[in-house]
């Protein structure tokens, strides 16, 4: 019996008495992960990006591990709801618009000591000031830094299109302003590397293109690294007392680690291990989250069909967007119909020895999205479902 034969047996006998669809986390896979990412970390705290776990129970598991610091939030909402839940230190990876959320923010003492927000512009300030009312509060700032490489004096740019920010003299000028502003602390700089900590190097069936990836992310990193030097440098002249710099992503953690400038690093993907990192020749993970579908139709030899199961990622649209049919192994998409909002047909040989009610485990292509679809996650320990808790959803909290 392979692994994942294995896998899918141990998973079968723990929800034997549920019903699907549902999801699961795997805590000893996640456990493993989460080691893993604290070992490449090298000795740097890891924050947890929120919006690839959506789960606040394994949100408090990983955050009581050794090597885990602090949660990196995706709205300013989730950021205040996290606050009051008791999370001390929550960073918004993103400027907002919420005018009620900064009014709310500005008037409450451990809110504001709890919570930095995002920034690459001026104009961001002038909309929280505006927001304020009555709030009086100090409100903490990050920076964040454009990471893009940009090559051939400019004419061609790689990676996402995020902050402005792109030089030490364009970030130091904003710290500048931030500083002069009354009712506003500068405590730190963020810079995503998202085209070498999101993109996989190692392509199935596609070397030249992995080759042609893995030269531009060495490329990248080596760029990014001089300058976030520079930043961090420009910065601390205005601002000495700054507390943190946060960089990487779940691909990049040990390149990023390895810089000096860097203090923190962001991972939270790394914890499920959805199906985009796959690909990656730096590290590999175990698949911790899954989504099961039943079977609910035979249509004919070498075929079955699930409930539901269409649930693309966000990015670009394409198959690599897809959920992947994951056990048993062997199973695939009908490419005249992919997965679908109420069917999914699935092709192979291992359809022939599926009854209807039997399980299908699929993984997502991204990570925390996959809690968009489901109230809950049935934690699994060995062949037992030892804890079933809330996603955000499952709280009513969906936040975008």
């Amino acid at each position: 019996m392979t692994a994942r034969a294995a896998d899918r047996a141990r998973y079968d006998r723990a929800t034997a008495h549920l019903d699907a669809p549902l999801a699961l986390v795997d805590l000893e896979a996640f456990d493993a992960n989460a080691d893993d990412l604290v070992r490449r970390a090298g000795g740097k705290p890891i924050r947890v990006a929120s919006k690839s776990v959506r789960c606040r129970a394994l949100l408090e598991r990983v955050l009581a591990r050794d090597g885990f610091a602090g949660i990196m939030s995706f709205t300013l909402a989730e950021s205040l709801w996290l606050a009051r839940s008791g999370f001390e230190d929550v960073l918004l990876a993103y400027p907002s618009a919420d005018r009620a959320g900064f009014a709310e923010l500005a008037a409450d003492p451990k809110l504001a000591a709890a919570v930095t927000v995002m920034i690459d512009d001026v104009a961001q300030l002038d909309l929280i000031d505006a927001a304020r009312g009555e709030g009086t509060e100090v409100v903490r700032v990050c920076l964040e830094l454009d990471t893009s490489l940009r090559l051939l004096g400019g004419r061609l740019r790689v990676g996402a299109l995020r902050s402005p920010l792109h030089s030490p003299a364009q970030v130091a000028d904003v710290a500048r302003a931030v500083s002069r502003r009354p009712g506003f602390a500068l405590v730190g700089i963020m810079a995503y590397e998202g085209h070498i900590a999101g993109v996989g190097d190692s392509l199935a069936g596609r070397p030249l293109r992995s080759r042609a990836i893995r030269l531009m992310q060495a490329t990248a990193r080596r760029e990014l690294a001089e300058r976030r030097a520079a930043v961090v440098r420009a910065v601390r002249a205005v601002a000495p007392d700054l507390e943190f710099v946060n960089g990487g992503g779940t691909g990049s953690v040990q390149h990023t680690a390895a810089e000096d400038a860097v203090t923190e690093i962001a991972a939270g993907s790394g914890l499920y291990v959805p199906r985009l990192f796959d690909n990656y020749t730096s590290f590999s993970g175990r698949p911790a989250a899954l989504f099961a579908q039943p079977v609910v139709r035979r249509p004919g030899v070498g075929i079955v069909t699930v409930l539901g199961g269409g649930y693309p990622a966000s990015g670009a649209a394409g198959p690599d967007r897809l959920p992947v049919p994951y056990l048993p192994e062997g199973l695939r998409y009908d490419p005249q119909e992919g997965p679908g909002e109420v069917q999914t047909p699935l092709i192979g040989s291992p359809a022939d020895d599926l009854l209807i009610g039997d399980k299908v485990w699929f993984r997502h292509a991204k990570a925390g999205e996959l809690c968009e679809r489901f109230d809950e996650l049935h934690l699994v320990e060995g062949e037992s479902v030892t804890a079933t808790v809330p996603t955000y959803r499952g709280e009513g909290r969906t936040f975008l």
